[in-house]
């Protein structure tokens, strides 16, 4: 029996094994005019095997890219565009820094506290004092997904003092209001809904509820 275990690796499985085979038949091709026509002929096929490569704008230039890494990068032919080097496919991306600093409150999120910090930095106004309440509204909205049922907004209005290391006040006529009967908090990727919804299973499963504010 021939199994797939036994024969040689392929380079890139999206091609499959018969078209490893076509380029190492065609490395074994004498004549380079013939020998680059027939790479031509096998390019083509390539790009019908996988055909979401068109996806990308230059998917030729890509398409000859990978038949040159199929062939081991010493096909002799005559190709339409330079031949890659091995040293291009093992460079590794440029590493991505991530903030160092954590984050002081996780049911905020990062973003939040960026926000307190941009509003912080403005000058005091009516726009400042009405995007601080907009910021509390939104904070208050986090704060239930994650927390509990209720939360006063004075420990709203704490929080974002805290996260402002003190910079940033909320005026004493600013007002979060009550929360209506009617609104619905949930956790990211739970999906609330009315008859019998369509996250976790319906509205009687406990990952799936409403969550009901009171006055």
């Amino acid at each position: 029996m021939d199994y797939n275990t036994q024969r040689e690796k392929l380079v890139l499985p999206e091609y499959g094994r018969h078209v490893q085979k076509m380029i190492e038949q065609v490395k074994a091709i004498e004549d380079k005019e013939k020998r680059s026509q027939q790479m031509r002929a096998v390019v083509q096929v390539m790009g019908l095997l996988n055909p979401q490569i068109r996806e990308f704008n230059d998917y030729k230039h890509k398409l000859w890219d990978h038949a040159q890494v199929i062939g081991g990068f010493d096909l002799d032919i005559d190709a339409p565009y330079p031949a890659p080097t091995p040293q291009q496919f093992e460079e590794h991306p440029d590493i991505i820094t991530l903030p160092g600093k954590p984050v002081k409150a996780a049911c905020y999120g990062r973003n939040i506290e960026n926000m307190i910090n941009l509003i912080a930095d403005r000058e005091d106004d009516d726009i400042k004092k009405e995007m601080i309440r907009t910021l509390a509204l939104y904070m208050r909205q986090q704060y239930l997904i994650w927390n509990k049922d209720n939360v006063a907004e004075e420990t709203i209005f704490a929080d974002i003092e805290r996260l402002s290391d003190g910079r940033l006040k909320v005026p004493e006529d600013v007002h979060l209001g009550a929360i209506s009967q009617n609104a619905n908090f949930s956790r990211p990727g739970i999906s609330v809904g009315g008859n019998g919804g369509a996250g976790y299973g319906g509205g009687n499963n406990k990952k799936n509820r409403n969550w009901k504010r009171k006055k």
